[in-house]
């Protein structure tokens, strides 16, 4: 490892003479451009940078020009040079560093402002593995880490916000202060370990290697937070690259800055209800805490609010209200009946925006569409130490999935009950039980430490609020360990029971079912939630 230099510190502030620009993202380059030449600044560049700022009428020179060496194999070479290296590393105050640049010919570089080949975007719209490849800069990072590592004297600028900054401190005497210059070097390190994650978990998917030996994960910072999951924590909110439809591509529209908890539950309020087909009917989820307090299907979005509303108004007090079908007036104005945290919502009507704007603290997101329930993706859960990754529970059933293990075989309408109340069920904190009857939650048994409570809470919210379990199907999200759960749920009313099997008593449990006349049906798959 390399021994600490004994330079003297870098001063803080440095004059910008010379800048090195190659961006493929040309926003704002000619104005910034523009700026640097009236700064006095002479610029280099390359290929379809250094052609653009020539068109403008700017000043330029081409990187070969300080090389010696033109840009060679397909412009895979260009920057790889020790007259940019060393312009870029040198530590101007080390005579030694000096006494090389004198005898190399090589002048200083102030500032480099490059960002990279659109790796990303390019995987994104589906390129195939060549094209992929040919996108994964190696110049610019390489200019960028350098720059970075020698910040004393040297800004580095990633994107044009950066070279914005740059600008507005170069106005009072042609200087950056080496408060900013650490900074931008914090940032460009960042991102090209964005830009190596990305590259690397692209490799690791193209070679079907779901579990490499390093994995790396990236995202950008959304907001901070005022605080986390209660005040004493800190918190914030970042998002991968190319994120898939949900809270973290979601559009504000209006009300107060989302907190930690409101973005963690109104994730799992939209997640919910996208396991409903747009296409197939309206559908309404409301959460309250991540776990679902009512969730309904209806003839209009109206209605499937109402009916979800209905299984537990108390719990939905202060909750996130998520549906799967753009918003009308006539359900907006039902909603803002009831204090909600977060509406989410894959649009509104102008109508139903107009009616949000008279309650200025609700929060509205407007998302573009659904998610897609079986896309594949990962999810990751932090623990002492490490972190947990694992494949999205995309699990998803049909009724040719379902093997009815008793005497009596369900209806056709409890096989539906039953098939609702399971994807509910894959949305609640295990231990998890679920009524539902007709396209409608009935009840909800969340997070207890055994079935039976579950059943037995589940049941108690239905009476509560007056809904009659008597005829309704019953979803657990793990196999009954014992038949006490199922005889619960079936003193409270419930006639189907929906569950994965596979305990070692499942014949007790079945037996107890037979007894009280339940028809039940096998998953196979279980949908635990923790």
């Amino acid at each position: 490892m390399p021994a600490a230099p004994s330079f003297p510190p870098a001063p803080d502030r440095t004059p910008i003479k010379r800048a090195l620009i190659s961006v493929s993202d040309k926003t704002g380059l000619i104005e910034a451009a523009t700026t640097l030449v009236g700064f006095g600044v002479e610029l280099v560049s390359t290929g379809g940078t250094r052609k653009a700022i020539a068109d403008a009428g700017l000043p330029v020179k081409d990187v070969a020009d300080l090389t010696g060496f033109p840009e060679m194999m397909d412009g895979r070479v260009k920057t790889l040079n020790p007259i940019v290296h060393g312009g870029i590393l040198a530590y101007r105050d080390a005579p030694e560093h000096a006494a090389a640049m004198a005898e190399h010919k090589i002048g200083g570089i102030d500032l480099v402002y490059v960002n990279l080949y659109p790796f990303e975007a390019t995987v994104a719209k589906g390129a195939g593995f060549d094209e992929s490849v040919e996108n994964i800069d190696i110049g610019g990072p390489a200019m960028i880490r350098s720059a970075a590592k020698n910040h004393g004297y040297v800004c580095v600028c990633t994107e044009i916000a950066d070279m914005e900054r740059v600008l507005a401190q170069m106005q009072v005497d042609g200087c950056t202060d080496l408060a900013l210059r650490k900074d931008l070097a914090a940032r460009a390190y960042a991102r090209t370990a964005g830009y190596d994650a990305a590259i690397s978990g692209w490799f690791a998917e193209q070679l079907g290697e779901d579990f490499p030996a390093r994995k790396a994960i990236a995202g950008s910072l959304v907001q901070t937070m005022r605080y986390g999951e209660n005040p004493h924590q800190k918190a914030a909110f970042y998002r991968f690259e190319n994120a898939r439809t949900g809270v973290a591509t979601a559009h504000q529209v209006q009300g107060k800055e989302l907190s930690y908890n409101n973005i963690n539950d109104t994730d799992a309020a939209f997640e919910l209800i996208a396991e409903f087909d747009p296409k197939a009917g309206p559908a309404c989820a409301i959460i309250k805490h991540a776990n679902p307090c009512g969730v309904a299907t209806g003839p209009s979005l109206k209605d499937a609010y109402l009916r979800a509303l209905a299984c537990d108004p108390t719990s939905a007090f202060g909750g996130i209200i998520a549906v799967n079908q753009r918003l009308d007036a006539a359900t907006t104005a039902e909603v803002l009946k009831l204090l909600t945290e977060v509406v989410i919502a894959p649009g509104a009507d102008d109508d139903a925006i107009a009616l949000f704007a008279a309650k200025k603290n609700v929060r509205l997101l407007l998302t573009d569409g659904m998610p897609d329930p079986l896309a594949p993706g990962w999810t990751f859960k932090s623990v002492s130490g490490g972190f947990l990754l694992q494949s999205r529970d995309d699990a998803r059933l049909s009724p040719a999935d379902l093997k009815v293990v008793t005497k009596r075989s369900p209806t056709d309408a409890e096989v539906r009950d039953m098939l609702f109340a399971f994807t509910i069920a894959k949305h609640v904190k295990s231990n998890a039980i679920v009524y539902a009857k007709a396209g409608q939650t009935l009840g909800v048994g969340a997070g207890q430490m055994n079935r039976k409570d579950s059943a037995r809470i589940a049941a108690l919210r239905a009476n509560d609020f007056g809904l009659d379990l008597s005829g309704c199907a019953c979803a657990s999200e793990a196999f009954f360990p014992f038949a006490d759960g199922l005889i619960q749920a079936a003193e409270a009313g419930a006639t189907a029971v929906i569950q994965p099997g596979g305990s070692i008593r499942d014949d007790e449990v079945i037996a107890a079912a037979d007894a009280a006349g339940i028809a039940m049906a096998f998953t196979g798959v279980r949908v635990f939630r923790h």
